[in-house]
């Protein structure tokens, strides 16, 4: 298979650090995997952001109803694998996200510069792509979001294949489901992404080379699963997942897997926790044989 180097305009971002308070970045390293960025968009299109810009505007409030693996510092991890049901938004704002994603980072503790961390799932954020439209989205950082990554093929480091099934940045229009793999491949070491829809068909899309990374170089020490919004304070946050709370028929992520150093889905071990920011916004289901339901309405200002 063919590995295709795009060329694309380099671009940085960065961990938004609440004004007035310390940043939770530095203060609690594995919330970083969390922030979400307030992204400034230039005249041609490309996503710049602009830290001064971003600290002198209102505080912008990210949320989030997600599940953490029970690892420690010390575990070693090889990838994370789910199938998530995807929703619509038209309503969305400038100003407003929607996520839902799995992550997988080495996070060490006294480290707070050292984060390394990829991401995919779907988003819809219309101050980055310029539509209240969902898209797949990636992301990745080398430095806890400090000077390195950035999202979907904004920047050098994610390498797309030949033949994808998608490209980060593509709309998900019509789609229910989508099944995504986050590996480390033992042939090249590299973290791979693979894609697909509703646990079937499912293909390579890419990979994040191993020299992007230090800690995330040889393996991951944490997973996440789960939704996240973004607003500014004062205005209302938006719903997460479909809008509804945890149920039959809200929001869903199925099959949550770790995998091994072959490439397998295996159980989580002990299971993950839940970690939700806002409860009166948001809420998280139980974590049973790799399903857990998530959302909420929003509506929270701070």
């Amino acid at each position: 298979m063919l590995r295709l180097v795009p060329f694309v305009l380099v671009v940085s971002i960065f961990c938004l650090e609440r004004v007035g308070t310390t940043s939770l970045c530095g203060e609690q390293p594995h919330l970083c995997i969390h922030m979400q960025l307030k992204e400034e968009l230039s005249s041609n299109g490309s996503s710049v952001p602009s830290k001064a810009k971003a600290l002198e505007s209102p505080e912008y409030v990210g949320h989030r109803a997600i599940y953490q693996a029970t690892t420690t510092y010390d575990s070693v991890l090889y990838g994370g694998m789910a199938t998530l049901s995807v929703h619509e938004f038209q309503t969305i704002k400038s100003g407003q996200h929607i996520l839902a994603s799995i992550t997988v980072g080495n996070v060490q503790q006294g480290h707070k510069d050292h984060t390394n961390a990829v991401h995919a799932g779907w988003a819809i954020q219309p101050s980055l792509y310029g539509d209240s439209k969902t898209h797949f989205s990636i992301r990745w950082t080398a430095d806890g979001y400090r000077s390195t990554g950035c999202i979907d093929l904004n920047c050098n480091g994610f390498v797309p294949v030949n033949y994808a099934p998608i490209t980060p940045g593509d709309s998900l229009e019509g789609q229910n489901k989508i099944s995504i793999k986050i590996l480390k491949k033992k042939d090249d070491g590299d973290w791979w992404l693979y894609y697909g829809h509703d646990g079937q068909n499912i293909a390579p899309v890419g990979f994040w080379p191993k020299s992007l990374f230090n800690r995330l170089a040889d393996h991951a020490n944490m997973i996440h699963w789960g939704g996240y919004t973004g607003s500014f304070q004062g205005d209302l946050s938006p719903p997460m997942g479909n809008g509804r709370w945890p149920g039959a028929n809200s929001g869903t992520f199925q099959d949550a897997q770790y995998i091994n150093d072959d490439g397998q889905g295996y159980a989580p071990s002990p299971s993950p926790h839940s970690d939700v920011s806002h409860k009166n916004c948001y809420q998280i289901g139980a974590f049973t044989n790799g399903m857990f339901s998530y959302g909420g309405p929003g509506g929270c200002t701070n």
